[in-house]
C-alpha cells in the first residue's frame, strides 16, 4: 500500500465520524441520555484523531499524484489549504468534546449548554469537511470540477439515444 492508497483509506473517516457523532448527540439530547451524549463526545474525539492520520498521509499522496497526467498543482494546493482548516476545526471539536465529556461526568451545571454548543460547532466542522472532500475529489475526478464540460462525443451519443 503506497501513500496515496493509505490516504484514500483514511481520508473519509474525519468526515464520517462527526456525521455519526451529530446523529448520536441529537439522539442523546432527545432522549435525555447522558450515556448517549458521552458516546457522541467519544465519537467526535475519535474523529479528530482520524484527522491526524488523514493529514499525515496527505504528503505521501501528494508526491504520488502530482506526477499523474491531468493533475495540477492548483487542485492539490486548494485541497491542502482546505484540509488544514478542516483539521484545525476537527481538533477543536475533539478538544471541546473532551471538555464536554468531563463536564458530563462531573455533572456540571453548564453541561447542557456545552452539549448544544458542541453540536452546533460539529455542523460547522461538517460543512468544512464537505469542502475538503470536494476539493480532494476534484484532484482526480474531473467530472466534479466546477469548470467541467461534457465532452462533445458524449453530447452526440445522448442526442442519438434520445430519438
Amino acid at each position: 500500500m503506497n501513500g496515496a492508497h493509505f490516504h484514500l483509506v483514511v481520508n473519509h473517516l474525519p468526515i464520517i465520524f462527526p456525521i455519526v457523532g451529530i446523529i448520536v448527540m441529537i439522539t442523546g439530547l432527545i432522549f435525555k441520555s447522558d450515556a448517549v451524549k458521552r458516546t457522541a463526545f467519544l465519537i467526535f474525539i475519535i474523529g479528530s484523531l482520524t484527522s491526524i492520520a488523514a493529514m499525515t498521509s496527505g504528503e505521501g499522496a501528494e508526491e504520488i499524484v502530482e506526477n499523474i497526467s491531468g493533475v495540477t498543482e492548483n487542485y492539490i494546493e486548494r485541497h491542502e489549504e482546505s484540509a488544514e482548516l478542516f483539521s484545525i476545526l476537527a481538533y477543536i471539536l475533539g478538544g471541546l468534546s473532551l471538555i464536554g465529556l468531563w463536564a458530563s461526568i462531573k455533572q456540571k451545571s453548564f453541561s447542557n449548554f456545552l452539549n448544544i454548543g458542541i453540536l452546533i460547532f460539529a455542523f460547522v466542522v461538517i460543512y468544512f469537511g464537505k469542502q475538503t472532500g470536494t476539493t480532494g475529489g476534484e484532484i482526480r475526478h474531473t467530472e466534479i470540477r466546477p469548470d467541467y464540460q461534457v465532452p462533445a462525443t458524449s453530447k452526440n451519443n445522448e442526442t442519438e439515444n434520445d430519438d
